[in-house]
């Protein structure tokens, strides 16, 4: 599926709780949105690329690094609780509405995956567009340890298996691969999926494998200091001598 329009999209709503002002909190020096702002604005294959938020000091950050703000977020789709799909739904109307805009595929971005890279978008836009699916979801795969067949739970004040299992078929290596959405990095879907199915997911969703070492999530103090030391270590990398 070839895509004339494949919008961008960043949230970044105000008031988060976990980390005070977290979506402009300085991560190496630069504010945490900037690097999905960034990355998203070197993608070659994002036609246009836009933020949602109803916080006025992170639109002002935001547009520090040239992104588009096309309306301000209402406060009601700012909440703890709001699901992204609301978000998305409500800036989606409002570009068809007012600007008479339809994208055909939308990549939802958000500040709090800042690893990903502009590679990575391309790679699942790319992936997505060979494909005939309604979204694609970026993920990594699940270490053997946290494996749904190596998992327990409490039953009675005892460990049972939380699935049960053949003992003595139980090797590491003939246990399933599964995976997990890997945080905020990447999720495409298409506006039929979104407008139509109501959905960011749909029917047929699509895996885009990522590298754990570009998943972190960014929700606590401690993910901060994780992120420092993986962009350090990058940035060490880039600095050795190749000779």
């Amino acid at each position: 599926m070839k895509s004339n329009h494949i919008l961008g999209l960043i949230t970044a709503r105000g008031g988060s709780k976990g980390v005070y002002n977290k979506n402009i909190k300085l991560l190496a020096g630069k504010p945490l949105l900037a690097y999905t702002v960034e990355e998203a604005l070197k993608s070659q294959k994002l036609t246009r690329v836009v933020l949602s938020s109803e916080d006025k000091e992170i639109i002002k950050v935001a547009q520090n690094y040239d992104i588009e703000v096309p309306y301000l977020r209402p406060k009601k789709l700012a909440e703890d609780e709001t699901p992204s799909l609301l978000v998305v739904k409500d800036l989606v109307k409002y570009l068809i509405i007012k600007e008479n805009y339809e994208p055909d595929i939308i990549v939802l971005l958000q500040p709090t995956s800042p690893l990903r890279k502009s590679n990575h978008i391309d790679e699942a836009i790319s992936l997505f567009e060979k494909n005939n699916a309604d979204s694609l979801v970026s993920v990594v795969e699940i270490p053997h340890n946290y494996s749904p067949y190596s998992a327990m739970q409490l039953r009675d004040g005892y460990l049972k298996p939380f699935l049960d299992y053949d003992e003595e078929n139980n090797l590491r290596q003939k246990k399933p691969t599964f995976f997990a959405r890997n945080g905020a990095a990447i999720y495409i879907f298409t506006l039929n999926c979104l407008m139509e199915k109501n959905s960011l997911y749909g029917d047929k969703i699509l895996p885009y494998l990522m590298d754990q070492k570009f998943s972190i999530d960014i929700d606590t103090e401690w993910d901060f200091e994780i992120a420092e030391k993986i962009i350090k270590g990058m940035s060490d990398e880039n600095t050795v001598p190749t000779h």
